[in-house]
């Protein structure tokens, strides 16, 4: 068995007050073993007969009688998300969290939990209870690394046009508190007291004396594992994040990409390949030999009566050396973006923006620059006639909007898998 993996994870919400269009953004990046293929998966509404079940990763549960459409980013072996959106504009990420429980061999992931959340949710509120219901009722565990038998309990902010929450779990206990500007989580617990949660989260912590004090309660304090170190500078990563999201004052897409790319001094330049070469203080765009980024979402989330509908940014393998592109859970996916497995292929979108990550390693102050010519004025051009396409959905019937957006996507794949194309040939040729 191969040695556990550092779990990280970054997640950053702003309310829409705060936010240049007036939209709830939710940022993510995704950290896991750096070659784990991320691709993307799409499921429609549907409706379920009275009695069915649901099969998650390692446990067979009831099924509701009806599951929203979702877009998600699953891990190629896993049946839960990383992070992801659904049909009525409800964004979901998650992180890992080491804590003093000691978790079974069954039991639910974090990304059942994101995946399940998505699908039975129609607002932020909603989907906590529902999230918070699942880890009472089956609780946490099993592993969550591909081939390494690695258990986590699951930290998750959970936004929508008004609302957004977070919630921090330990086994079958959890909590969650109301966010009221902007947020920011990674790989440890934050939250000291909150306004909801499971029944006995404060008794259970009492039984077992994690918590000394007769007059307050301190979830965060009474949960974490003491003995573990700080997971990837997971610390570090928060107050990364907390100060990058607060320099900014009404965040736009674009700035949230930026902050999901950041390096530190180095801007969105990574890291040599070589390990000793590397700036070791924290940053958010994660390179590493036992967990790097490999998939990244930004999710803008209007209100129903605003001019626009929700949009999914989402980018493969590490951000800093891809390109984001939009998609919306009105139309239909384009199905090479699923494609994707345990081995390098050139079929998979994935597989392709890694080899651009791996390439730029080799040199990257001289070679970054070279993707980001073949990348970034393609992304611009994204965003701005994103935001027009999503106008003109808004004014569709159902039909009409799944055909426009679902070209819309189709066009744009084509032109990023021609950038990724270019830019490997360029690459290629400069790293020699």
């Amino acid at each position: 068995m191969a040695a556990s993996p550092l779990p990280s994870c970054d997640t950053i919400v702003v309310l829409a007050p705060h936010t240049r269009a007036g939209a709830t953004i939710l940022a993510k990046n995704s950290d896991r073993p750096p070659r784990e293929c991320q691709p993307l998966f799409q499921s429609p509404r549907r409706v379920h007969p009275q009695g069915a079940t649901v099969q998650s990763q390692y446990l067979e549960i009831p099924q509701v009688a009806e599951t929203a459409a979702v877009i998600g980013s699953r891990p190629f072996w896993l049946w839960g998300f990383e992070h992801g959106l659904n049909e009525y504009g409800v964004a979901i990420g998650n992180e890992a969290v080491l804590t003093r429980e000691i978790l079974p061999s069954p039991g639910l992931l974090g990304m059942d939990l994101v995946r399940l959340g998505l699908e039975r949710s129609k607002t932020a509120r909603e989907a906590t209870e529902i999230i918070g219901a699942l880890i009472e009722r089956y609780g946490q565990g099993g592993a969550a690394f591909y081939g390494v038998d690695f258990r986590y309990s699951g930290g998750f902010i959970i936004a929508d046009h008004a609302d957004a929450y977070v919630l921090e779990s330990s086994g079958r206990q959890w909590i969650a508190r109301r966010v009221a500007d902007r947020a920011c989580i990674s790989n440890c617990l934050t939250i000291d007291t909150a306004g909801f949660g499971s029944p006995d989260v404060e008794s259970y912590a009492r039984a077992r004396g994690w918590c000394h004090s007769e007059s307050s309660f301190d979830f965060a304090a009474a949960y974490s594992n003491k003995d573990a170190d700080d997971p990837l500078t997971a610390r570090g990563r928060l107050a990364r994040s907390r100060e990058l999201v607060s320099r900014n004052g009404r965040c736009t897409v674009r700035e949230m990409l930026a902050i999901i790319r950041d390096h530190g001094a180095r801007g969105e330049t990574p890291p040599a390949g070589d390990p000793a070469a590397r700036d070791d203080s924290p940053t958010l765009c994660m390179h590493g030999a036992a967990a790097g980024t490999t998939a990244s979402m930004v999710a803008e989330l209007p209100a129903p009566g605003a001019d626009t509908i929700p949009m999914l940014w989402a980018s493969f393998a590490a951000p800093c050396t891809a390109i984001a592109f939009p998609l919306f859970v009105a139309g239909t996916l384009p199905p090479v973006l699923a494609a994707g497995g345990e081995r390098a292929s050139s079929d998979s979108p994935w597989w392709r923006f890694k080899k651009i990550q791996d390439l730029v390693a080799i040199a990257p102050e001289r070679l970054a620059p070279i993707a980001w010519e073949h990348f970034r004025p393609l992304e611009a051009a994204m965003l701005e006639r994103g935001a027009e396409v999503s106008r003109q959905a808004r004014k569709l019937d159902s039909a009409a909007r799944e055909k426009l957006l679902g070209s819309f996507m189709a066009q744009n794949i084509v032109r990023v898998l021609n950038a990724q194309s270019a830019a490997e040939s360029e690459l290629t040729r400069a790293s020699h």
